[in-house]
């Protein structure tokens, strides 16, 4: 206190000193009396100052004197006070989590009420329910989790500090109920539980949807526009249908049910398509090839197919295509993809793939050519739909079946189209027509390549050839196929060389050439005969015409002479020389004549036109002959006891019967139309016209 004293004297002095020096004179008296005040005014704080001192001094040493006690007095403080000091913070912790738990725990038990009723009644607001107990499981188990994480700490610690404890067991059952608390969203999860229940409504309801707005394809709607390049068909499940279904397909993929959902739904539509199937009676898909042997024994069949087969990608493969698209939109191109492929391939579009191989795999002839490019211009029509529907790598196995399919197809094609000369040729040696009418063959061999040049069918040949020389990396040339054409016909006229010599007959000979001439010769205006050109068609039109005059003139010749005016015997026409002569002659031409009816009575002159002409000229040539013999010459026959032995026929008879020759036999069915083109009849098979190929 003194050394604090005179500091302040000190400072006061120093202070005044100056003052005293800058003042002035006159302001000297006023100023020191302030600074006696100020100076009276410290040495007062000061004395205050220094009794405070003196007083905590004391203070301090009284604690000091009483702290032994003190601590001898909290010695004997419960430890545990201390403990729930040191815990408290934790347990405040926990308490705020439990107490959510209890609130929503409420809210569970309502939901799960509610979820007892079906989602059939009111499907949003089911949803809506799910959603909500979802969020609300997982509340609960969030909110148990961190309460859980706060009494294991409590507990830790008091297992630590105060053993055995009756506050210790507190908290384990208080962790118990926490942990069962937790385990409710997995109970409710598993098989029993109240979600799991959920679900499986929900995939009923999902089934229910599908299988109640299941509508067949009408095939009378949609046959007449085959053609289309899209169905017109209305959609199979109206909007609002796809939007629930939608909606279960996205609850049902976050709870990892969507490969049930997507199984259920391939099903389905896969079932529905196969019943709208049964009604176009596919029945013949699984014939095996040993039941058809030919392409002939399924032709139908396979006209059939490819209407079919059409219909089936135009107007069924591709509404599923877009329904699936639809329906599984929100879960991307490669799940909507891979489900359709086993709708596709459930509904049995690999075994319309497997009948077109079979066909592919039959005996090779004339016909197959045809319906394999019937079957190739089908293909080509779909190829465009067919590869955007089926293009995806979960269609490889029916992309791979397809690729089959075409190259079987153009290969069968190819191979049968080289092989037509060679197989012309080897008829060769077959018998000729017994009527002198033209072969089936040369009648098939000419409508077969007006075909094959025709304009439906000579740009699929084209496409084929060109197809088939690129896989040989060679180039397609345009004259291969009239160059084939220009083989075929020339190794059926050689064939009808051959013929007509094998017949031992000479006019049934010259009948045989001039009825086939006439058929080569008629060719004009057809695609056949345009490509063989005008001088090959005239000259058929000359041969036709010199094998008729030899015709008429080796047939009828010999019996014109019996009744010609150079074969008479002139004398009178009363002597008996005459009579017998006239009736010698008159018995010659009955037995000759009817010999030469008889025989040419069961030939044929197919051509109508021909027919008419070559019966005019005949009526033209000998019935005059015949009424100019009978009116010099008949009296004398009359005088004969039995005249009708010897005038056998009148002249208008011999018009009537000679009009009458060369007539086409009727069919049965009465009709004298002859079903020559391929596919409608089995004249190739009666004629042995068959393909097998070298190699086989």
């Amino acid at each position: 206190m003194l050394f604090l004293k005179s500091q302040v004297g000190l400072f006061f002095c120093f202070d005044f000193g100056l003052d005293l020096a800058m003042a002035p004179v006159d302001d000297g008296i006023d100023n020191l009396s302030a600074a006696r005040i100020v100076l009276k005014t410290s040495l007062e704080n000061s004395r205050a100052l220094a009794s405070a001192l003196d007083n905590t001094g004391q203070k301090l040493e009284g604690i000091k004197q009483r702290l032994p006690s003190l601590g001898a007095a909290v010695r004997h403080v419960p430890r545990q006070k201390c403990i729930f000091v040191a815990t408290r913070e934790h347990i405040d912790c926990a308490i705020r989590p439990a107490a959510a738990v209890l609130k929503v725990y409420d809210t569970i038990q309502e939901l799960q009420k509610s979820l007892l009723s079906h989602p059939c009644s009111d499907l949003s607001t089911y949803l809506l329910m799910v959603k909500q107990l979802e969020e609300s499981l997982k509340f609960l188990t969030d909110n148990c989790r961190l309460a859980i994480q706060w009494l294991e700490a409590v507990l830790e610690f008091l297992e630590n500090a105060v053993p055995d404890d009756l506050y210790i067991m507190k908290v384990k059952k208080s962790l118990s109920i926490l942990q069962e608390l937790q385990a409710t969203e997995k109970r409710a999860r598993l098989s029993g539980g109240v979600l799991c229940a959920a679900f499986d409504k929900l995939e009923i309801e999902f089934r229910r949807l599908l299988t109640e707005n299941c509508i067949h394809v009408v095939w009378d709607f949609v046959s007449s526009s085959i053609g289309d390049q899209a169905s017109t068909a209305p959609s199979p499940l109206p909007v609002a249908v796809v939007q629930k279904l939608q909606a279960i397909i996205d609850k049902l993929n976050a709870d990892d049910r969507f490969e049930k959902c997507m199984s259920t739904y391939a099903e389905i539509r896969s079932s529905n398509t196969r019943r709208s199937f049964q009604a176009l009676d596919l029945n013949y898909l699984d014939l095996s090839i040993s039941e058809f042997d030919d392409v002939q024994d399924v032709e139908c069949y396979i006209d059939q197919w490819c209407k079919h087969f059409q219909l089936a990608i135009k107007h069924v493969f591709e509404i599923e295509y877009k329904l699936c698209s639809d329906v599984f939109e929100k879960n991307g191109p490669d799940v909507w993809m891979d489900c359709f492929a086993k709708i596709a391939i459930q509904s049995g579009i690999l075994s319309f793939l497997h009948f077109g191989k079979k066909i592919t795999a039959c005996k090779n002839d004339p016909i197959k050519i045809l319906k394999l490019l019937d079957i190739f211009a089908m293909l080509e029509n779909l190829r465009v739909d067919f590869n955007r529907l089926f293009g995806g790598p979960a269609c490889i196995e029916i992309q791979t079946l397809t690729r089959d399919l075409i190259k079987g197809v153009v290969n069968g094609a190819c191979e049968v189209f080289w092989e037509l000369p060679i197989q012309v040729e080897l008829q060769r040696r077959s018998s000729p027509s017994l009527n002198g009418s033209v072969p089936r063959l040369v009648s098939f061999i000419t409508d077969y390549c007006n075909r094959l040049l025709g304009d439906d069918y000579k740009p699929l040949l084209t496409r084929v050839l060109t197809i088939q020389q690129s896989w040989k990396e060679d180039k397609y040339q345009e004259e291969l196929i009239t160059s084939q054409i220009y083989c075929i016909i020339k190794q059926t006229g050689l064939n009808l060389d051959a013929w007509s010599k094998a017949h031992h007959d000479l006019t049934l000979s010259y009948l045989f050439m001039m009825n086939n001439h006439c058929h080569l010769c008629s060719l004009k205006g057809t695609k056949l005969g345009d490509l063989m050109g005008e001088s090959w068609l005239k000259a058929h039109e000359q041969y036709r015409d010199y094998y008729m005059t030899l015709f008429l003139r080796e047939s009828w010749g010999k019996i014109f002479n019996l009744l010609s005016q150079e074969g008479r015997v002139l004398s009178s026409p009363t002597g008996g020389f005459v009579g017998d002569s006239v009736k010698k002659r008159l018995k010659s031409f009955n037995e000759e004549f009817d010999h030469m009816y008889q025989k040419q009575s069961n030939w044929v002159v197919p051509n109508e036109d021909l027919r008419l002409k070559m019966c005019q000229l005949a009526v033209q040539a000998f019935v005059p002959v015949h009424r100019s013999y009978l009116q010099n010459y008949g009296f004398q026959a009359e005088t004969d006891d039995s005249p009708g032995r010897h005038v056998k026929y009148t002249t208008q008879g011999l018009e009537t019967m000679l009009s009458s020759l060369f007539q086409p036999k009727l069919s049965k069915s009465g009709t004298t139309k002859q079903n020559r083109f391929i596919g409608k009849t089995k004249d190739i098979v009666t004629d042995n016209f068959r393909l097998t190929l070298l190699a086989a």
